[in-house]
């Protein structure tokens, strides 16, 4: 069976990816580090092994910033878009921002960690529509 196949990349282009299904842990989090990372109060991530993911722009892999003792912070080095995260499971986590198309179901954020993160009045909605 053929995996689906997802794309994505920078606000510039110069990164750009393709990743092989299934994704897995489709959520967001309200954590300091990711919303330091991305500049937003929630991000919305979701996994694949690190060999399913593929960098297919002009500038290759993206640049990485060593964030905890066990994951890098990944954005690209040209126009400073945040990718996601690159783990030494080995697992990436993309940010769901840089997909082509994030609104396919499988994608949708199914968990909320660090909800005390965030301000109390900051809503975030998670699993299937209500």
């Amino acid at each position: 069976m053929a995996h689906k196949r997802y794309s994505g990349g920078c606000l510039c282009g110069g990164v750009r990816f393709e990743a092989l299904g299934p994704p897995a842990k489709p959520h967001t989090c309200s954590c300091k580090m990711c919303q330091r990372h991305s500049g937003a109060l929630t991000i919305s991530w979701v996994e694949f092994p690190a060999d399913a993911v593929s960098w297919t722009g002009p500038n290759g892999a993206p640049a990485t910033w060593r964030s905890s003792d066990y994951s890098s912070r990944a954005f690209c080095q040209t126009c400073g878009s945040t990718l996601g995260a690159i783990d030494d499971k080995p697992v990436v986590a993309l940010v769901l921002g840089v997909f082509d198309t994030p609104n396919r179901a499988e994608l949708r954020p199914t968990t909320h960690s660090y909800r005390g993160g965030r301000p109390k009045w900051w809503h975030v909605e998670v699993g299937s529509p209500g």
